[in-house]
């Protein structure tokens, strides 16, 4: 049977809508930016477990998501109701994830090494799964909430403004609510309650503010899972752009997760945690806009391929942490911080063009197909950067400890930090950059796909 695509144009999308879909990287960002800066040292250093432990128990939920994001994709793209496929699996991640983050903090009360590891290990299960159930729809959305290949970049600027903004605020503000709670494991069940409402809080926005928006997608949804996964493997587009994404995001979750190590060991202060991370993140709220100016006058593809070149200049300046003095480091990280902004916005904005490009080929709505499968290797890529920085660790021979101790850790330990802390990322962005170059997809091929497609539905004479 021939499927086609009927096109509703909807290229205009109003502000409050842009405003009210980007409300929802606050929980998406937050829930993406805490467990990957806290939580290993939270395990390590306040529940006592080894680092390699900690690093598979940073890893495993995460792998779930893997195998669950796929079937999320595609249960969403066969779900109908009033409010379209995408929302009511939303709603489902809005009140799952929330709850079980909250619990990751509260374990019972003096539950160190093996134990702790396994409550944490169940319920950061619990809120991967929720973080799944609101993410692959939501990502899914821009490819079906306007058909115009410069709105989609308007849309992800303001998407990744609130992201950016959700990443600064948590990587800065949910050590200080640790401290404000009084540190120690009162402070992380203080931290973990309040980040938990205000996840919900960005959640809910997302929800009200698309819930009535049409879909520009009218096509048949596509088959069985394997089906979607078939279709993501004939997608060239969307594998270089997954893959491109997917290494890089074990580098930048690579270095995130070294930031405390590096301020409390190779600084000697712990406070500069929040220092560190506002330098990495503050120049995208600034930056957002440049790169998408960059986008606009010099295409997607080479705008990525720029900032990652910028990411790998700062990486090489952070991987002298400890050798060099600490203003220098500091702008090291704000030159990765400068790339940073460039490679939250462009895989994003790239990701609904080749969704759009495989709807206009095929006749068919398989966006949860695609971002079932992007959302798996973004949860896989950022925990298996804080993994990989626990394994460093590791074989650096670092002394894990409890709270209220306190060690020296052996020198091989603090260069392993270093290493790990920008060595690691700038490796990763080398490799990412021959995968970028292989991407082709244009807006002139795009728009000669929709072409052919409105040919293709025009009655014949």
């Amino acid at each position: 049977m021939t499927t086609s695509v009927g096109r509703v144009s909807h290229p205009r999308l109003r502000t409050g809508t842009k405003i009210g879909y980007a409300f929802g990287s606050v929980g998406t960002g937050g829930f993406s930016t805490v467990p990957g800066l806290l939580l290993l040292y939270y395990l390590t250093d306040e529940l006592g477990v080894t680092a390699v432990v900690a690093g598979l128990v940073v890893l495993l939920p995460k792998a779930w998501d893997v195998v669950l994001n796929p079937l999320v994709g595609n249960w969403s793209d066969h779900t109908t109701s009033r409010w379209g496929s995408r929302v009511p699996w939303m709603v489902r991640g809005a009140i799952v994830l929330p709850v079980f983050f909250a619990l990751m903090f509260l374990g019972p009360g003096g539950i160190t090494g093996g134990a702790a590891a396994v409550y944490v290990t169940i319920t950061f299960v619990g809120a991967a799964t929720g973080f799944a159930f609101f993410q692959v729809p939501y990502v899914a959305q821009p490819a079906e909430l306007t058909d115009d290949y410069a709105e989609r970049t308007s849309l992800m600027t303001y998407r990744i403004a609130f992201l950016t903004l959700a990443i600064l605020v948590f990587g800065a503000g949910a050590p200080a609510l640790v401290k404000a709670g009084g540190d120690g494991a009162a402070g992380y069940r203080f931290m973990g309650v309040v980040c938990a409402a205000l996840f919900l809080v960005g959640f809910t926005t997302a929800i009200l503010a698309t819930r009535s928006v049409p879909s520009v997608l009218q096509a048949e949804p596509g088959g069985g899972l394997r089906d979607q996964l078939v279709a993501v493997r004939d997608n060239p587009d969307f594998r270089v752009l997954f893959a491109a994404f997917v290494i890089q995001a074990l580098g930048t979750s690579a270095a995130l997760a070294g930031a405390p190590y590096v301020a409390e060991y190779l600084l000697g202060a712990k406070g500069l945690t929040t220092v560190l991370f506002v330098a990495l993140v503050a120049p995208a709220i600034l930056l957002v806009p440049v790169w998408r100016l960059v986008s606009n006058r010099y295409g997607k593809g080479k705008g990525f391929r720029w900032a990652t070149l910028c990411f790998l200049a700062g990486a090489l300046v952070m991987a002298t942490a400890g050798r060099s003095p600490t203003w220098l480091l500091l702008v090291g990280v704000g030159v990765a911080g400068i790339g940073y902004a460039g490679q939250q916005l462009f895989p994003l904005a790239m990701l609904p063009d080749t969704i759009q490009a495989d709807s206009l080929r095929t006749g068919r709505r398989r966006s949860g197909a695609f971002t079932g499968v992007w959302t798996a290797g973004e949860t896989l890529g950022f925990a298996l950067g804080p993994a990989v920085f626990g394994l460093v660790l590791a074989l650096g021979g670092f002394v894990s400890t409890t709270s209220g101790q306190t060690v020296t850790q052996p020198g091989s330990a603090l260069t392993a930090i270093a290493i790990g802390f920008g060595v690691v990322p700038a490796v990763l962005m080398l490799v990412s950059l021959p995968v970028l170059r292989r991407y082709r997809l244009t807006e002139d091929e795009l728009l000669a796909l929709a072409s052919g497609a409105d040919a293709a539905d025009a009655p014949s004479a």
